[in-house]
């Protein structure tokens, strides 16, 4: 099984943005924990800051991938071209965020990507994506 993680921007940040927020564990550590807990599964990482570099991976891995996790950060809120993207693509599509959208601002509690994707997973941490990866294991 073929799994890719695409993080958007500002998530090259993790472990050094925000802590309270999203907690002081880089993302490659937390990577690394994944690999090693599912060392049966392929997972290929990307991040970018860039809207239309995520898009461009959407439709990379799109068709040929079992499952994608996404954190689109802020784009999340923002971006129907990543909604139409998801929306494009034959490989079911797992949203996840560290902290719950909900608690937050109001204008992170419209996820204009969600509709688009198999679930959504907000507020557990750094282990949404583990439960991402949980869901597209067993699906």
């Amino acid at each position: 099984m073929k799994i890719q993680i695409i993080n958007g921007p500002n998530l090259n940040l993790l472990g050094l943005r925000e802590p309270g927020i999203y907690g002081s564990l880089s993302f490659e550590e937390y990577l690394k924990e994944l690999r090693e807990i599912y060392s049966i599964v392929e997972i290929d990482y990307y991040q970018s800051n860039v809207e239309g570099e995520l898009i461009n991976k959407l439709h990379e891995v799109g068709f040929t991938y079992d499952g994608i996790i996404i954190n689109a950060g802020g784009y999340t809120h923002t971006s129907v071209a990543i909604a139409d993207a998801i929306a494009g693509i034959k490989t079911p599509v797992v949203e996840v965020h560290i902290s719950n959208i909900y608690a937050r601002e109001e204008f992170r509690h419209v996820s204009l990507t969600g509709k688009n994707c198999k679930g959504v997973l907000t507020g557990f941490g750094m282990d949404g994506y583990r439960l991402a990866i949980e869901s597209l294991l067993h699906a």
